[in-house]
């Protein structure tokens, strides 16, 4: 048997954060990037509480990637705080904090457990929809993804207004975040037809309004930036219920050790995860026994209106396409182009030990071809 529930109840359109006015509490304790407050972005979340006489705190201590001491700092002050609601506002790593904090809080109090509101400001995690959460662990570098369904937000509020400014850079990093849950949420060991639609609606935005809305300074197409958030709670509602695979076990590692962006190490290593996990390269030109999962990737592709002939055609065709993307978008392809001055020396140094914790990483399980270490140190090893 196999379950499909939606937990999160999604907010979307023109004027979604009016939502806020509508809500009961007398108090609420916001969590945000500090770019929020700075920007004055915050005030298109404040001025709603304000207009239903609410009273809130604003809080941030966030930080890119958090670690367990800004968790710790967070539960602190929630404690203290003790608001019936909490609000994150801000990119993936404001909501993955505001997930461990309030869950924490809970297993220190379980008397405590305040109704949790997510306003995402990128189109890219889709965090604001899924039971993970991901931290890092500064003494080891290593990020620890947490999977609970206590880090379930009850509420997602997806409004464009609070995804206009995002820069072109970070646009291509958090789109190409989306394009990558879509795709290994679709050829998940764990998926199914509830999971497939969604991976394969968000992939097919990502296609058709990604490198638009990179473009949205010198073309203004809001929708663009309007379908790209929609496509990352697409791919979130995906991934919690397909969970993910290799790709992000390994961009996981490359994040902690190099603080290469998620999105960024995800993009690099997507074609090339593609290749492993259905032995095409740009030679191969047909199997006697293809991999079970090549069906699945040419299926995409054709669904994405990039396919070829044949299904090893469709992958070569997806696998292209979007190294094409990466291109346009001005992303880097190798490491050595992501981190400029890391030796190579120095980089394979640390490929055994990412290599081991890719494999640990609780999204590697369900990738669809099951990697050694000699796989995973080989995928490091190209993509210097």
């Amino acid at each position: 048997m196999q379950s499909f529930a939606p937990y999160t109840d999604v907010h979307f359109g023109e004027n979604a954060l009016s939502r806020l006015s509508e809500l009961e509490y007398e108090h609420a304790f916001i969590i945000a990037d500090p770019f929020v407050v700075s920007s004055g972005l915050i005030k298109n979340v404040t001025k709603h509480l304000e207009a239903a006489n609410i009273k809130y705190t604003v809080y941030t201590d966030v930080e890119p990637d958090p670690s367990i001491e800004k968790v710790v700092a967070g539960v602190n002050a929630l404690m203290r705080d003790r608001s019936p609601c909490v609000i994150a506002v801000g990119g993936g790593s404001a909501l993955d904090l505001t997930k461990a904090v309030r869950c924490f809080a809970y297993k220190m109090d379980e008397s405590y457990f305040p109704r949790f509101i997510a306003i995402p400001t990128t189109s890219g995690t889709g965090s604001e929809v899924t039971s993970f959460a991901v931290i890092t662990d500064t003494q080891s570098n290593v990020k620890h993804a947490l999977i609970d369904n206590r880090l379930l937000p009850e509420e997602a509020i997806l409004d464009g207004e609070m995804v206009k400014s995002v820069p072109a850079n970070i646009t291509a990093d958090t789109g190409m975040d989306v394009l990558t849950h879509a795709v290994e949420a679709y050829v998940s060991t764990n998926c199914n037809v509830f999971s497939d639609m969604y991976a394969v609606k968000a992939a097919q935005i990502c296609k058709s309004h990604l490198i638009l809305s990179y473009n949205f300074a010198s073309n203004g197409i809001i929708e663009a930036r309007e379908k790209m958030h929609l496509a990352s709670n697409f791919a979130g509602v995906a991934f919690n219920a397909a969970s993910l695979g290799l790709n992000h076990g390994m961009a996981h590692q490359l994040g902690a050790q190099f603080h290469i962006p998620h999105g960024r190490a995800n993009a690099m290593l997507l074609p090339k995860i593609i290749g492993y996990n259905t032995g095409v390269d740009n030679t191969t030109l047909s199997f006697i026994t293809p991999s079970p999962c090549i069906k699945k990737y040419a299926k995409l592709a054709r669904r994405m209106d990039v396919g070829g002939y044949n299904d090893v055609a469709s992958v070569k065709s997806l696998m292209n396409y979007i190294d094409e993307m990466l291109v346009q978008m001005n992303m880097p392809r190798t490491v050595r182009e992501a981190v400029p001055g890391l030796s190579r020396e120095n980089y394979m140094a640390k490929v055994p030990e990412m290599a081991e914790a890719a494999l640990a990483d609780s999204c590697t399980p369900t990738n669809p071809r099951v990697p050694t270490k000699a796989d995973v140190m080989e995928i490091f090893a190209n993509l210097y």
